[in-house]
């Protein structure tokens, strides 16, 4: 068993708890109600600023150009294909230019993007590999359970949306993040903190998907 899968196994329940949350079992078979996925969707829109900083400044801390390929081109296909699916979602639903300025933070967004952001300049290269496996690997997780029971809901949104995270983009850069962290033999205290990263991640992705869910506003 190599790292990736300890750091996983280790954390076993609350990943469970985020591959099998209401709001992507629903989304699987088309039951989710179209406005709970709006919140996410809008949140999402504002968290993948803070994907891209992660992406750019692990590609920053590479050792080498092939990492630094390897990151670049997830993020190509990040803001190439989601990005793209946010945009023609947004005319769809009638949205402006200045409506989508005008998206702002939920109070979980905001800890997890600045969590983010944290990790981004502060983390070591394995560090910020290890946060970007902790997020895709869950979504890749689910999408495929969604995909091998059979699932084809009849939004075109959530099935582009199981579709991108089994696309071979994503099914190609997951192992590798494996392999970076498979292969980093890191010290006991540098595991400790890898660990503690992964359960942060994953605690995070459940509220991400509960704030949208189960509905989330600021205070008066």
């Amino acid at each position: 068993m190599g790292l990736s899968d300890e750091l996983r196994a280790e954390i076993g329940p609350i990943w469970a708890k985020v591959v099998t949350h209401p709001f992507v079992t629903e989304m699987a078979d088309g039951s989710l109600d179209r406005d709970i996925f709006d919140v996410y969707f809008d949140q999402d829109y504002l968290f993948l600023r803070d994907w891209a900083i992660l992406l750019s400044l692990a590609t920053a801390k590479a050792p080498d150009f092939d990492a630094a390929r390897e990151l670049v081109g997830f993020l190509h296909l990040g803001l190439g294909g989601e990005e793209g699916l946010f945009q023609e979602a947004f005319r769809e639903r009638g949205l402006s230019q200045e409506d989508v300025k005008a998206l702002r933070y939920l109070p979980t967004t905001q800890n997890y993007s600045g969590y983010l952001r944290t990790l981004a300049y502060e983390g070591t290269f394995t560090e910020v590999v290890a946060t970007l496996l902790a997020m895709e690997w869950p979504y890749l997780d689910w999408a495929e359970n969604a995909e091998q029971a059979g699932k084809k809901p009849g939004n075109r949104y959530y099935q582009t949306w199981i579709d991108i995270h089994t696309s071979p983009g994503m099914s190609g850069f997951v192992p590798w993040l494996r392999s970076v962290v498979d292969g980093s033999a890191p010290t006991a205290e540098q595991r400790k903190k890898l660990q503690t990263i992964f359960l942060d991640v994953l605690r995070y992705e459940y509220l991400f998907f509960d704030m949208a869910y189960r509905g989330e506003t600021w205070p008066e």
